[in-house]
């Protein structure tokens, strides 16, 4: 190999190493930024909303929203089919127990109750008369016994044709108001034709349910108050008159009536209305907004904010810790926090589901949850 050839080798070798030289070098740069990049988008701050855990007085109670219904009610209707002769009530009037409501066309069966009665007397003196005969041995046993059983007949048969009479006269089956008159008269009534509602609006009663873990604050007997946005400035009271003696396996609450009185019939049936049942004295809680506590089945857990003093941008570092905790009573939109949580510690009320322990976050409290210890129910 001649010297030239030496050279030429040489300077090929020298291009072809400072070619792979600068691939390799180019390919190192390039993964050391992709990681740079990856590395700073691993955990980036995420934004959430937070309040400061303070304490409440609260008196412990139990809230509930049931339906009013009036302690009697029900829908007046016709037993038997007939042509309505008189109407004897005006819509909205209160009756008494027994007052008459309403007749239906009974001239057929009070004719025929005529016959039957004949009948009946007539029987009856058969009777008479075949019992004085046994007497003179003029007629046998059999005779008397046979008169006997015409007569209780045809007694029998009276009996029954003043019910079927009876049953063409609607009468009120205890005291209450009526409601708007539904038929008129000359009217033809099937059986089962509704006439007029009828309802006992004193007392009222107010059924209700509560949660399975509230079950030992209530008890019969005990005060209860009502409220309803139909009088949003008076309050009705009551008491629990009855518990069902089940809880439903659906929903795992159990069903409450209380009765209230309503002398002046302002409550009405189909309302809705809030019972408070307050039990004890007043305590101390921490108190959260219900949406700052993550309920699972393991245990229900909220995100504490802690500073871990500045960042490289000289802001607050502020990274979450995920903690157990225990809630008791709630109260509109607040819970209370029996354990797991400190006075005047801060706790994310909004954001948790993209947080995880050692999160970096960034506070905004711009926009706050519900937190009203008594918010107001509408019915829309």
């Amino acid at each position: 190999m001649t010297k030239g050839t030496t050279k030429r080798m040489i300077i090929m070798l020298l291009i072809a190493a400072i070619v792979f030289g600068g691939i390799y070098g180019f390919q190192q740069f390039r993964n050391k930024m992709i990681q740079q990049a990856i590395k700073g988008q691993a955990n980036p701050p995420q934004t959430v909303s937070t309040t400061v855990a303070q304490t409440s007085t609260w008196q412990p109670s139990v809230e509930a929203v049931g339906n009013l219904r009036a302690s009697k009610g029900t829908s007046l209707a016709a037993e038997v089919s007939g042509i309505v002769t008189a109407i004897h009530f005006d819509s909205g009037k209160m009756v008494k127990a027994g007052q008459l409501i309403l007749d239906l066309n009974a001239a057929p069966l009070k004719a025929q109750l005529e016959q039957l009665k004949a009948a009946a007397r007539l029987a009856k003196q058969n009777f008479d008369r075949d019992l004085a005969q046994l007497k003179m041995h003029a007629v046998s046993q059999a005779a008397v016994d046979l008169a006997a059983a015409n007569m209780k007949s045809a007694s029998a048969q009276v009996t029954m044709q003043e019910a079927i009479i009876a049953q063409k006269s609607i009468r009120a089956p205890f005291a209450g108001q009526l409601g708007i008159r539904q038929v008129d008269l000359g009217q033809y009534l099937a059986p089962g034709t509704a006439l007029v509602n009828l309802q006992q609006l004193d007392p009222m009663y107010l059924d209700f349910t509560v949660p399975q873990a509230q079950i030992d604050l209530i008890h019969v007997g005990e005060h209860v108050t009502v409220q309803t946005n139909a009088f949003p400035n008076k309050v009705f009271t009551g008491i629990i008159s009855a518990l069902e003696p089940q809880v439903d396996i659906s929903t795992r609450n159990l069903k409450v009536r209380a009765s209230i009185a309503n002398p002046d019939g302002e409550l009405l049936p189909g309302l809705f209305a809030t019972a408070r049942v307050n039990k004890g004295d007043k305590k101390e809680y921490i108190t959260l907004p219900n949406s700052a506590i993550a309920y699972n089945p393991y245990g229900s857990t909220a995100f504490i904010v802690k500073s871990e003093g500045k960042g490289a941008d000289g802001k607050p570092k502020l990274v979450v810790e995920q903690r157990f905790v225990t809630t008791g009573l709630v109260r509109g939109d607040q819970v209370a926090v029996l354990s797991g949580l400190q006075v005047n510690e801060v706790v994310v009320t909004s954001g948790q589901l993209k947080l995880r322990n050692g999160t970096l976050v960034i506070v905004n409290n711009s926009v706050q949850p519900s937190n009203n210890p008594n918010p107001e129910v509408k019915d829309e």
